[in-house]
């Protein structure tokens, strides 16, 4: 009986690979849009598939980084400056799409741009704090992706967000976590309307890699921010205590995070170039092993997990 279980099991496996190592063709006649290119994981993924050899309209938020971009890349991809926060920005950055494709369609749609600003303990924040997060990381991505949709279905095209293992089990408080698990419904929703018209979306969900936006100077610098915007009594409630020992389990973050992003953006082009892509990809051995295996345990089991690998306010134990 273990026999044939086993054997269906890497029977399933061989036809999984398969299907999934099958290309698209003509991927040099077809168009991506990324979000969120002047670094880490969107920067990288456009220079990826420029050297590829599709056509790659890039996005990025200053035009510092936009001309590095094109500084290390074929004379083939373009850039536009945008503020997913904006509508007149996405608009315009929708019109020159537009006038890019043609007839054509836009094959690609990687909404990639995001902040991790404000993340740390909740009672340390403003409603203010969460809504600037959700306005790029969640509402940014769906005008942007409303906006582009008209594109990607004449193209029967793909859309590919980039969420979080943060978007499947919180590890902080703040914006961060609330916008990826926002990701994961919209995407899911967006999925299941688009198939009608042959659209197919994809899901991203990195573990924990080294980017600008990951560092721990980055992140100790934005812990020490929020602890300095708290009111009197929220500081005596947590005291300098609670604030070192939360910064020193920020100060490892470095050595702990993964520092190769082509393992996301690996994910990320088989979304985009492959005939059956993977509806979730779950990028890094953190993710696969550690985190999406975290996310379905037993609700209790995950809070005991925290409660001691956490930093804790010593007046209130």
């Amino acid at each position: 009986m273990w026999l044939y279980l086993v054997a269906l099991v890497g029977l399933w496996t061989l036809l999984r690979l398969f299907r999934e190592r099958k290309v698209v063709s003509h991927l040099h006649d077809k168009y991506v849009f990324i979000t969120g290119c002047d670094s880490g994981f969107g920067n990288l993924l456009a220079r990826q598939l420029d050297r590829r050899g599709m056509k790659v309209l890039a996005a990025c938020l200053t035009e510092k980084g936009a001309e590095q971009l094109r500084s290390k890349t074929s004379e083939r991809l373009e850039t536009v400056i945008l503020d997913v926060t904006k509508t007149e920005s996405i608009v315009a950055a929708t019109q020159w799409v537009k006038e890019h494709v043609g007839n054509r369609g836009l094959w690609g749609l990687v909404n990639n741009a995001g902040i991790s600003t404000f993340s740390g303990p909740n009672e340390w924040m403003n409603k203010q704090n969460f809504a600037t997060v959700l306005d790029v990381n969640l509402l940014g991505m769906i005008e942007v992706t409303l906006s582009m949709l008209p594109l990607v279905r004449k193209a029967r095209g793909r859309v590919v967000n980039v969420s979080s293992i943060v978007g499947r089990v919180s590890f902080f408080g703040g914006g961060y976590s609330i916008s990826k698990y926002g990701v994961e419904a919209f995407s899911d929703s967006l999925r299941r309307e688009l198939s009608y018209f042959g659209v197919k979306v994809a899901i991203i969900e990195p573990g924990f890699f080294l980017t600008d936006m990951t560092s721990s100077a980055r992140v100790i610098s934005n812990v020490q921010m929020l602890w300095d915007q708290t009111s009197s009594g929220i500081r005596e409630i947590y005291d300098e205590k609670y604030l070192a020992s939360y910064l020193k389990m920020l100060s490892g973050l470095d050595q702990r995070y993964n520092k190769d992003l082509s393992l996301v953006t690996d994910c990320m082009e088989h979304a985009l170039t492959a005939c059956h892509p993977r509806t979730r990809y779950s990028a890094g051995w953190d993710a696969k092993l550690f985190y999406l295996p975290l996310s379905y345990l037993p609700t209790f089991l995950a809070d005991v997990f925290f409660y001691w690998t956490s930093a804790k306010p010593e007046k209130a134990l």
